[in-house]
């Protein structure tokens, strides 16, 4: 007779939240709602399905790969990308991520389409951002840009191996850094020789940022210094000669191709005047700045939106977590984090949309990349801890917030040359300290916290600080900035926890160590 049979039914699930489901990232985001036209809005729901989600999970698990032959041993160089990291690209060109400040829009939705996209998958981010900086270093080129420009600022996603001139869209990105200068480029080596109306480059570059792009600005040495060049990557009937030499293994950004390349007599187009290169191509690095302040923001976002979802539906000790006095400080306080970093980044980008407003957008998009990537790691790690061991676990997006945390504060210059940077547009355009110095007067009379902590700062500098505290000087300055901004534009109860936590009484380093905060208030400003 058969034995007994033994049931191993498994236990029902209960105090596990759902995951989150479909959410329009616009109209859901209190500060984009005020801030940025609702004709994003379409965009902030695509973004938010389920079902881009995994899209955006599907092109990080499933990481590019080089392919650098063909079967007969015929050089390819090209990059294999999973579909969804396709479908990502399509999604966001097609809204205008590359286009909208060029076309009709403004850099304000540009930067909001930054830190919605950074949400969900901000490693297609990369190449996208590129193109969208690239635009106005064509301007010293009237025929390169004639060429060029409608095909960077068209609304569409053309992946195919072709010469530009046969393409509907074309990306683009940038190879500067060498092994042995790294941020220092004027120590590079590659050489630049002229042939006929064009040039012939030779030379390795340390870093490309997205090998696959239609093009790439580059900088080279001719006989008059560092020049930039464009190097297109597909001639007609044939390859350039760009030889992608491997793929890094990068800790985050998975979805996104860096790699190394090197130039044999690869044809290039000068671009700006001899000996003029970093003037040239400091026209992109400007603009990729905005990007670089903004997508710490949107991880920020994405983190919380994670963790404020787990805590108002998971019981602990007989409460709910968001019902935790000790998990509501914790929030509160990164919360102000997310609300600075964002209003910061957006109030950047309406400089940029005045011409009138460069000197601010010079300095001021400085210093937002700088406070934005240090606060981003914090906000992240503490939102992931906000899960517990589930935090820790793929399933989620929190390891993928965490491992971007870092890069945005090392692309487009590190720490260090940011905080120099700074002192040196403050030496050396007098127009950039006067429009920092009146952004900062805008708040004066609102919140004499702010004012105390204002004088005390111009106390401390009354001219500029040493090279050896310039990070002690931006980081002041910087957030100054964010509170004369949030003292302008956020409820009442973010801006005096912000200016009494980080400018009056600055509270410990840790999260949640802030106290007087009124985080009924502060949460609430915080819509998911």
């Amino acid at each position: 007779m058969p034995g007994p049979r033994h049931h191993l039914p498994t236990h029902e699930v209960e105090n596990q939240p759902e995951p989150i489901a479909d959410v329009n990232l616009f109209a859901s985001d209190p500060i984009l709602m005020a801030s940025v036209p609702d004709r994003l809005s379409d965009y902030g729901a695509a973004l938010g399905l389920s079902e881009t989600r995994g899209m955006g999970r599907a092109a990080n698990v499933h990481v590019p790969e080089l392919n650098l032959f063909d079967t007969g041993g015929r050089r390819l160089d090209e990059v294999v990308f999973h579909p969804a990291y396709h479908d990502m690209m399509t999604l966001s060109q097609e809204a205008g991520y590359a286009a909208t400040a060029w076309d009709g829009g403004s850099h304000v939705e540009h930067a909001a389409m930054v830190y919605m996209a950074s949400q969900i998958e901000p490693g297609h981010c990369c190449p996208l951002t590129m193109t969208y900086a690239a635009v106005p270093a064509f301007q010293v080129s009237a025929d390169l840009a004639r060429d060029w420009v409608p095909k960077l600022t068209a609304r569409s996603y053309d992946p195919r191996i072709l010469p530009i001139h046969q393409k509907s869209s074309a990306t683009l990105g940038m190879a500067m850094t060498e092994k042995q200068g790294g941020s220092d480029v004027r120590a590079n080596t590659t050489c630049a020789v002229r042939d006929g109306d064009h040039w012939r480059l030779t030379g390795h570059k340390w870093f490309c940022s997205a090998p696959m792009s239609d093009g790439f600005l580059t900088l080279a040495q001719t006989r008059d210094g560092l020049t930039c060049f464009l190097v297109p990557r597909w001639l007609d009937g044939d390859r350039n000669a760009i030889h992608l030499m491997r793929l890094k293994d990068k800790l985050g950004n998975k979805a996104n191709a860096s790699s190394e390349i090197e130039y044999h007599d690869a044809l290039a187009y000068q671009l700006g005047d001899e000996g003029r290169g970093v003037q040239t191509i400091i026209e992109m690095v400007h603009h990729t700045r905005l990007d670089t302040a903004m997508a710490p923001a949107g991880l920020m976002r994405g983190a919380l939106s994670h963790a404020m979802h787990w805590v108002q539906h998971r019981r602990v000790f007989q409460k709910t977590l968001i019902d935790q006095p000790l998990m509501r400080s914790v929030l509160a306080d990164l919360i102000l984090d997310w609300q600075a970093a964002t209003r910061l980044g957006l109030h950047v980008a309406t400089a940029f949309d005045d011409p009138d407003a460069r000197p601010l957008a010079r300095i001021s998009v400085a210093l937002a990349k700088f406070l934005n990537n240090k606060l981003c790691p914090r906000v992240t790690l503490e939102a992931m801890e906000a899960l517990g061991g589930m935090g820790y676990v793929e399933d989620t997006p929190m390891p993928m917030y965490y491992r971007e945390a870092p890069l945005n504060s090392i692309w487009e210059g590190s720490g260090n040359v940011i905080c120099l940077d700074i002192l040196r547009t403050l030496a050396r355009e007098p127009e950039a300290g006067a429009a920092l110095n009146a952004d900062l007067d805008a708040a004066r009379g609102s919140d004499p916290r702010y004012d105390q902590a204002l004088d005390a700062h111009r106390a401390r500098w009354p001219t500029l600080a040493p090279e050896a505290e310039a990070r002690a000087f931006a980081e002041r300055t910087a957030l100054l900035l964010a509170g004369s901004v949030l003292i302008r534009t956020a409820p009442a109860a973010v801006a005096e926890g912000f200016v009494g936590t980080r400018l009056h009484q600055p509270s410990g380093q840790i999260a949640g160590s802030a106290s007087g905060l009124d985080t009924r208030a502060i949460l609430d400003s915080f819509t998911t």
